[in-house]
């Protein structure tokens, strides 16, 4: 297979390109390898009941982080505990990884 050098543009965009387009780029920002997807076939149809579940609780979960996020000593501590392990390699995504089992199927909070 062959390696491409993508042009500046490229290297630097994240997302899609427009609100029409459905060709993704995204940027590993370890090593700096540029990805591209597109999407195919997406579903025209309504979410299903089990869907609207898990966005929603997604969503609790995604609110809680960003609460702890702008809290300084929350942020310090989760910061702390993030550089202590090498598994996960953002800040945001070691948060979801440690708060996802917090939250049962329906988005609220277990235990409180």
């Amino acid at each position: 297979m062959a390696k491409i050098k993508p042009m500046a543009l490229i290297e630097s965009m994240s997302k899609k390109v427009c609100m029409h387009s459905d060709v993704y780029f995204r940027t590993n920002k370890q090593t700096g390898v540029t990805y591209t997807g597109k999407v195919c076939n997406p579903s025209t149809k309504a979410d299903s009941a089990d869907q609207v579940k898990a966005k929603n609780r997604f969503r609790k979960v995604v609110a809680a982080i960003r609460t702890i996020l702008t809290d300084p000593t929350e942020k310090a501590k989760l910061q702390a505990e993030y550089k202590a392990q090498t598994k996960i390699g953002s800040l945001f995504g070691y948060a979801m990884h440690k708060l996802n089992g917090d939250y049962d199927e329906d988005g609220e909070k277990i235990g409180g």
